[in-house]
């Protein structure tokens, strides 16, 4: 049968064929064709003649087509045909398809829709038929029969890829149903349909399917609704990671993890490469990205961001066009977050309504993690990043050329958290991805030898913390460091000594980096700029310092944060000491010649040579033999000689201009320091050694002369050194300067002996008796310098500011002078003690060394850069200055005698409060630690006990100790009251109520005791005052909102000036006496102010991240009225603080305040009040939309918003017209105001119209803009102020108030 159809179909006409046909029964042909295809014969040919037979044009070949049809489908889905013949038979069917009339093109859809929705598929393969099906029904004009309806051939699809799309479709053709729909034309509305359906099919996928379902999305996207497919995509991931994450940290029970965590990283690797691909081909998908993430940023920056997102926008930064719009949404989100965090961890009322959340620095250091997952498309965005976010929030220069540089324990700002997220972004990636280590490292290098001016502290810790991670790894990019070493010579000493430390332990594994390093260092040597000089002296101390000769004692003493132990490799170490020996003998030699250069370089060796020898202990010899014979060139050999040194040799003259060519002071301070500690670690050691008497030669040589020079000292006259009272010390004269320069070095020796001598003592008396009088020597030059300086009117050079004492000395002497209590030793303290200058002067040198711990973060002398010993030697100080404020305080001091300049426990305070600070900004980490050490009565044994003893409890018990003093200060009378004392007092309980945790019952003792000595006590000291109500505030913020405590303060005010209606008595309310007529203006007031200023910045943050809601909500369609029910809390709370704002403002627009900033601060603040209050309005606005009405306290709130608003309206001018003449200079507040109470005006008629509520019904709308200005007042006004100005005072109060009326008039 089928020869003789397929010679009939040969002929020209199909008219037998047709004939033919007719004749056959039903089932022959579907059998025929059934049993060709199955056999593999050529089922096509048979095909083609059928449908040839078989013309639409009449309804029986119609008929026979619809069955060939479905006969074919089912032998296609049956999945018993070879692949070819399959593929030809749809191929066949496809071109065939539009000749159908339309009512069967519906039939033939319908059967597919039945078969997808039952699941009767078998293979899928016949699903290729849709999509010309569904185009050719679109084609069709005629209307067709549709269920009960007629609709036309669009509506039909239409209403076909609904039906298709609400039935439930097989897991396994998801992929092949979207892919089909990439061939049929589709409205927006229907593209809407499918990317709905294939995302919801997202969460019953396998993970391995959804990457290729993406794709055939994006490519479908091109369509339309890309915006849903992208939020589709990284919501649902977004969703994904939240859920492994909470996994992976929660219950260990969990034995199911849903998904590993390598293929969910490749899976979302995956995908984000057909993002990427997909945007390089269609833009408009990139700026839908982009768009949506910034859109979901404007209510909270955390709304739309993921892990996922993120690492999404880091590889769009690869496509040139995205690359700066993307870094930049992601630098703003990243400083966004951490504002707002400051925000939150600033008030405990934000803390109280905003559930706390992750934030975007930990999403991106996630971002970093998931990257080791073969994320090489992420790496170059991440690294990019993150130089972005260290160059534009690295530390900041100041005028004076010093760095704004905190420790990084105090980097509360959200720049230098945002800086220090770059630097760990980069070191991380570092850390993971090898092929990107050469990049960052070059970079770095790069930003360290160009941007020499800047501060750049940053980016050498980075390197540091780079180098430490793998000095190994680094060898490969050795030439990267070599090349910044040629640029030495020309950086800034502070940033050569930061290079070098950090790179050193590169130098230990690398030879030749150390050679190319040594050869810079002796060009360097001899270069022109004192600075490269410097440079090579601090590069030589540091590699003697790093490099151990045989021998060495062992480094547990070690001063530097880096040690061998740290490198991983230190092969043939006997071999290497050797080496090393010959190699640091050579640096001495080199260093040697720096004694004949600049007294900068001399100063840089002696501060640098007693390290050395605590990590080099075998150079002692070379070492100290080089001080000695410095020392001798300036030394005088003969005992009976006066005095000792000669000071001419240490000045060079060079015409008129006079300079210090050896700073001698220094030099016996190295040498006082090296000594002590040869006798202590060294000679110890060596007892029973032969070479005793040549190593012992030159300490036994050092000692005698110290001790000559001692004796000697003592005897000089100060007329010996021709600097007695008569010499000249202006600095106008080379003599003078001559002068102030020997001044210096004699003091600066006297301080050195000073220390030597209480070294050497073992508590003699009359090495104390030495002692003293070396400081008298010290001190009558000092008294001398002061007098002449003050005289001149000008200061001395600031050298005196650097004691030479260390620091471990002053914190001995301090404790042997007021806390030593072993019977042998007072009668030779009693020495010391006798001196009440001398005491003071101890303290003194112990508050400079703290201020300069504060200012630099290290401290001269010996260990100075040592953060451990400094923060002993702090601990011992802070117990000492304790004790002494604490038993003997300033009354019982000053009543005794009066001397000129602070009394001693006034120092020690200052000391305290100094201290305090320091140790909060440099050693958080340690607060423990130290606060135990404050705590005289710990003995070795409670230790163990007192150790679970917390921050707070220790912190609560020192700040009784300060606040039982600042109540003895102010039960004493006005005129005895100490404000000095009183004030540090103040910033001491501040700084130690940082340390307490805000929900502790301690911090709520301490929040009612400071608010009671507020209440309680009326002192006009307006600084005490200032830093008193500051000290209530910051407490009062970390408990709860402060807006009651600000109405009260302002009723207080408004009591204490006056209304400036003066016909108005006003009722005192004496909340808080602090608040009187000294102080409540501009102190108290100009600091409510600014803390109403705080509260509105953060009703503001509230409303914003509202608004954001909402518009996410109407985005999403999903506004029922429960959306906004977890709103309602934040939304009282709003309402609630701004309607305590209002009273507060309402009584201070009706006191009469003076002129000048109180006037100016208030009308700022209303501007920003009202501006709120907009803001707010413009919210329910939205809200109205959306859900419709708005809640009943929103109308209480601008009931008594109008109540007060309409005597504002009145007393506004009025309040400004106390001030006339600098109120006409000064009226830019006032349009502002009238432009924001307008603003305002108009958004609440808006609300009303939205809300069918009359807001409006309290409120009288303000008519007037114009003001008309009468000349003859102005000029009357502006003669008398004139007037009021030559006589050298401002017009009393009272006076601008009489002059009001007049103004009044003018305003009307």
């Amino acid at each position: 049968m089928d020869q003789k159809i397929l010679s009939l179909a040969a002929e020209k006409t199909a008219d037998k064929l047709q004939e033919f046909l007719q004749t056959l029964r039903e089932g022959d042909l579907t059998n025929l064709l059934q049993n060709q295809a199955v056999k593999g014969k050529v089922a096509g040919a048979l095909l083609r003649a059928i449908f040839k037979g078989s013309p639409c044009s009449e309804e029986a070949g119609t008929l026979r087509r619809r069955k060939i049809y479905t006969c074919c489908i089912q032998l296609v889905e049956s999945g018993d045909l070879q692949k070819e013949i399959a593929s030809e038979i749809i191929g066949l069917l496809m071109l065939e398809a539009h000749h159908f009339p339309g009512p069967l093109l519906v039939e033939l859809a319908n059967e597919f829709i039945s078969a997808v929705r039952e699941g009767s598929l078998v293979n899928g393969k016949s699903l290729e038929l849709l999509p010309i099906i569904l185009t050719a029904l679109a084609t069709k004009k005629e209307n067709l029969a549709y269920g009960k309806g007629v609709l036309s051939g669009e509506e039909c699809k239409k209403q076909l890829i609904n039906t298709l799309c609400s039935g439930r479709w097989d897991q396994q053709y998801v992929i092949q149903l979207t892919s089909m729909f990439k061939d049929v034309p589709l409205t927006a509305e229907e593209v809407e349909f499918v990317v709905e359906k294939a995302l919801s099919m997202f969460s019953k996928m396998n993970l391995q399917e959804i990457p290729p379902l993406v794709y055939q999305l994006l490519v479908l996207s091109s369509k339309g609704s890309r915006k849903s497919v992208l939020e589709g995509i990284i919501a649902f991931f977004s969703a994904l990671d939240k859920q492994h994450n909470e996994e992976q940290s929660g219950d260990e029970l969990l034995d199911v993890v849903t998904v590993p965590s390598g293929e969910l990283r490749h899976v979302e690797g995956t995908i984000i490469l057909h993002i990427v691909f997909a945007i390089k081909l269609d833009y408009e998908l990139g700026r839908e990205l982009v768009k949506h993430l910034k859109v979901g940023q404007q209510g909270d920056s955390n709304n739309n961001l993921s892990p996922f997102s993120i690492a999404l926008l880091l590889s769009v930064t690869r496509i040139q066009r995205f690359q700066d719009q993307v870094l930049d949404l992601l630098k703003t989100s990243v400083v966004k977050s951490f504002k707002d965090l400051q925000l939150l961890q600033g008030s405990k009322f934000l803390q109280n309504l905003v559930p706390h959340r992750s934030y975007v620095s930990t999403m991106i250091l996630e971002v970093v993690k998931n990257s080791v997952h073969s994320w090489d498309h992420v790496t170059q965005g991440l690294v990019e990043l993150g130089f972005i976010l260290m160059d534009s929030y690295g530390p900041k220069k100041v005028l004076d050329g010093k760095t704004i540089e905190t420790s990084p324990s105090l980097s509360r700002m959200p720049n230098q958290h945002a800086c220090k997220l770059g630097a760990n972004i980069l070191l991380e990636t570092f850390k993971i991805h090898e092929m990107i280590r050469q990049e960052i490292l070059e970079q770095v290098l790069n930003r360290v030898v160009t941007r020499a001016s800047s501060p750049i502290s940053h980016f050498l810790d980075l390197l540091s913390n780079i180098v430490m991670y793998a000095p190994l790894v680094l060898q490969s990019c050795s030439s990267k460091v070599t090349e910044a070493f040629d640029y030495l010579s020309f950086l800034p000493l502070r940033t050569v000594q930061r290079l070098l430390k950090a790179v050193q332990p590169l130098l230990k594994v690398s030879m030749s980096m150390r050679d190319c390093l040594i050869l810079v260092l002796r060009k360097a040597m001899f270069a022109n700029q004192l600075d490269a000089r410097k440079s090579a002296v601090a590069g030589f101390l540091l590699l003697l310092k790093n490099f151990k000769v045989l021998g060495s004692l062992s480094s547990s003493q070690c001063s530097q944060s880096l040690s061998v132990s740290q490198v991983h490799v230190d092969v043939h170490s006997h071999y290497n000491s050797v080496a090393n020996e010959t190699f640091c003998l050579e640096i001495m030699d080199s260093l040697r010649r720096c004694l004949s250069q600049q007294a900068d370089v001399r100063l840089m060796l002696y501060e640098g040579f007693y390290d050395v020898l605590r990590r080099n202990s075998q150079l002692a010899n070379s070492v100290m033999q080089t001080l000695l014979s410095q020392l001798k060139q300036f030394y005088e050999p003969k005992p009976d000689l006066l005095p000792p040194l000669k000071l001419e040799a240490c000045i060079l003259t060079q015409g008129d201009k006079i300079s210090l060519q050896e700073p001698l002071d220094y030099l016996l301070c190295c040498i006082q320091h090296c000594l002590a500690w040869y006798k202590n670690t060294v000679i110890p050691l060596q007892q029973g050694e032969e070479e005793e008497e040549e190593e012992e030669a030159f300490y036994k040589d050092l000692d005698d002369i110290l001790e000559s020079i001692t004796n000697r000292m003592i005897k000089s006259e100060l007329e010996d050194f021709e600097l007695d009272k008569s010499a000249d010390f202006s600095q106008s004269t080379s003599i003078g300067i001559k002068n102030n320069i020997c001044a210096f070095l004699v003091m600066g020796v006297c301080e050195v002996l000073i220390e030597y001598n209480f070294s050497i003592s073992s508590f003699s008396k009359n090495r104390f008796e030495d002692i003293l009088s070396l400081f008298m020597c010290y001190k009558k030059l000092s008294d001398i310098l002061n007098e002449k300086a003050g005289k001149a009117k000008t200061k001395t050079a600031n050298k005196t500011n650097d004691s030479l004492l260390s620091m471990k000395f002053v914190s001995s002497l301090l404790t042997a002078l007021f806390r030593d209590s072993i019977q042998s030793h007072q009668e030779s303290l009693s020495v010391l003690r006798s001196s009440n200058e001398f005491m003071r002067y101890a303290v003194n040198v112990a508050l400079q060394k703290v201020q300069q711990l504060k200012e630099t973060g290290h401290v001269s002398g010996p260990d100075g850069q040592n953060p451990d010993k400094i923060f002993q030697n702090l601990c011992d100080i802070t117990r000492v200055l304790l004790w002494r404020y604490t038993s003997i305080p300033t009354s019982v001091e000053e009543s005794g005698k009066k001397e000129k300049g602070k009394s001693i426990s006034l120092l020690c305070l200052e000391g305290l409060q100094k201290i305090f600070s320091a140790v909060q900004q440099f050693y958080q980490p340690k607060i423990q630690q130290f606060l135990r050490a404050l705590d005289v009565t710990d003995k070795e044994g409670e230790e163990r006990e007192d150790a679970d003893v917390s921050v707070t409890q220790r912190t609560a018990f020192q700040i009784r100790q300060f606040q039982r003093s600042l109540l003895n200060l102010l039960s004493s009378q006005e005129e005895d009251f100490n404000s000095k004392e009183a004030l540090l007092l103040v910033t001491v309980l501040t700084s130690l109520s940082k340390l307490l945790e805000p929900s502790s019952p301690q911090f709520v003792q301490m929040l009612s005791w400071t608010s009671k000595i507020c209440k309680e006590n009326s002192r006009e000291d307006a600084l005490f005052c200032k830093s008193l109500m500051n000290l209530l505030f910051s407490l009062h913020v970390s408990y709860k909102s402060p807006v009651i405590l600000l109405r009260d303060l302002s009723q207080d005010i408004h009591g204490h000036l006056g209304d400036i209606d003066q016909d108005v008595e006003v009722e005192k309310t004496n909340h808080f006496a602090i608040v009187n007529l000294r102080t409540a203006a501009p102190t108290v007031c100009l600091l409510v102010l600014s803390q109403a200023e705080k509260v509105l910045e953060e009703v503001d943050w509230l409303i914003t991240k509202l608004k954001g809601q909402v518009s996410q909500e109407t985005l999403s369609e999903e506004a029922s009225s429960q959306a906004t029910l977890p709103n309602q809390p934040v939304e009282k709370a709003i309402i609630m603080q701004l309607g305590t704002l209002l009273t507060f403002f309402h009584e201070l627009v009706q006191t009469a305040l003076p002129s000048g900033s109180c006037v100016d601060t208030l009308l700022k603040d209303l501007c920003k009040m009202y501006t709120t209050l907009t803001a707010l309005v413009r919210y329910y606005l939205q809200v109205c939309q959306s859900s419709g009405g708005i809640p009943k306290n929103m109308e209480k709130l601008n009931k008594s918003k109008s109540l007060n608003y309409t005597g504002e309206k009145k007393e506004k001018p009025a309040a400004v017209a106390t001030a006339m003449a600098r109120v006409l200079r000064e009226t830019k507040p006032i349009p502002n105001l009238i432009f924001a109470i307008e603003q305002y005006e108009k958004f609440l008629i808006h609300l009303s119209k939205k809300s069918k509520v009359n807001l409006m019904q309290h409120m009288k709308l303000s008519t007037s803009r114009d003001f008309k200005i009468k000349g003859n007042i102005l000029d009357m006004v502006l003669r008398e102020d004139g007037e009021d100005e030559n006589e050298e005072g401002t017009a009393s109060e009272h006076g601008g108030q009489n002059k009001e009326p007049a103004k009044k008039k003018r305003k009307k």
